[in-house]
């Protein structure tokens, strides 16, 4: 494991407690200049909604990214990135969705972005999920205990890359980390 990754997953075990502590841990001490990721329809520990949830596999969701809005980006900020991560599945985790390419210009991502064309309309790049499709794939893990769903956005110092629509969300990860200066993350949980 890389050293990078291996301090997020220490720090991200660490913090895993509680919501609040997690939240202190990912934003420091919630200064108002603080990179931070927030969204109207998700609650920092709570559920993802339904309308989030996958439609297929057992599960019967509306299968619609959530709306995200981002605040204070570090200087040198270049565009932004933005996954949505399972690292309680199996293995390696699962990827749900990845973005790359948001120009800096932006903050915010509407309901359905993944879907809707709002994307597209930005100019950015939407990597191939775990389920094997391009886009969002929401939530679905296996009966049995929740999983939790790792949401950021990644200030990136550029976004000039060779990547394209529809690669695996493991080489964007690859990208994002090598570009990345700043991370803000929310954490929410789903379980059938």
């Amino acid at each position: 494991m890389r050293a990078k990754q291996r301090r997020e997953w220490i720090r991200f075990v660490g913090c895993a407690a509680t919501a609040a502590m997690c939240a202190t841990a990912a934003f420091g001490a919630h200064a108002d200049d603080s990179f931070m990721l927030t969204s109207p329809s998700l609650t920092v520990g709570g559920t993802m909604p339904a309308v989030n949830v996958l439609n297929d596999n057992g599960c019967s969701g509306g299968n619609q990214s959530p709306p995200l809005e981002w605040h204070n980006a570090p200087p040198g900020t270049g565009g932004f990135a933005v996954s949505v991560y399972d690292p309680d599945a199996p293995g390696r985790g699962f990827w749900h969705w990845s973005v790359f390419g948001i120009p800096a210009t932006t903050h915010s991502l509407p309901a359905n972005a993944s879907a809707s064309g709002a994307i597209t309309a930005l100019g950015a790049l939407q990597a191939r999920n775990d389920y094997g499709n391009d886009g969002y794939g929401g939530p679905c893990p296996p009966p049995g205990r929740p999983h939790r769903y790792v949401i950021s956005v990644h200030a990136l110092k550029n976004i000039r890359s060779s990547l394209q629509d529809g690669r695996p969300a493991a080489v964007f990860a690859h990208e994002i980390d090598a570009l990345e200066i700043a991370k803000a993350s929310l954490t929410v949980t789903y379980g059938h």
